[in-house]
Formats: structure tokens, sequence, C-alpha cells
């Protein structure tokens, strides 16, 4: 579970760095790595996604909370 939480924590990581720059330089990172649209980029593109929704479910979880205050 840990080697999960840390690859959903990177694909994250360059996903928000991706939005950055397109937000700010209209620069698509992954498309300029990978080609617009295709096969690759789509699948980072869902790895990402799925990183999100896997991280945003142990925001939540009370065994592995990641925002635990002590």
């Amino acid at each position: 579970m840990n080697f999960l939480k840390n690859l959903s924590y990177i694909l994250l990581l360059i996903g928000a760095i991706n939005w950055g720059l397109v937000g700010l330089f209209n620069f698509d990172l992954v498309a300029f790595l990978f080609g617009n649209m295709t096969i690759l980029s789509r699948i980072i593109y869902t790895l990402v996604a799925i990183s999100g929704i896997f991280y945003s479910v142990l925001l939540f979880r009370q065994d592995d909370c990641i925002c635990k205050t002590y």
C-alpha cells in the first residue's frame, strides 16, 4: 500500500506541474513529450486521474488518513 501511495503522489505531482504549465504558458508537457492524444499520453492522463481519485479516498480513510493531526 505504501508503494501505491508514493506512486499516486508522484503522478499527482506530474499532473499538477503539467496543469500549471498549461495555465501559465499554454504548454502541455505530456503532449510535448509523448504526442498529442497518443495512446501513451492518454495512459498518463488516465493514471493521473486514477491517482487523484485514489489519493482523495485516502484523505478520508480513518485507518490510513494522510491528514492526521497529532
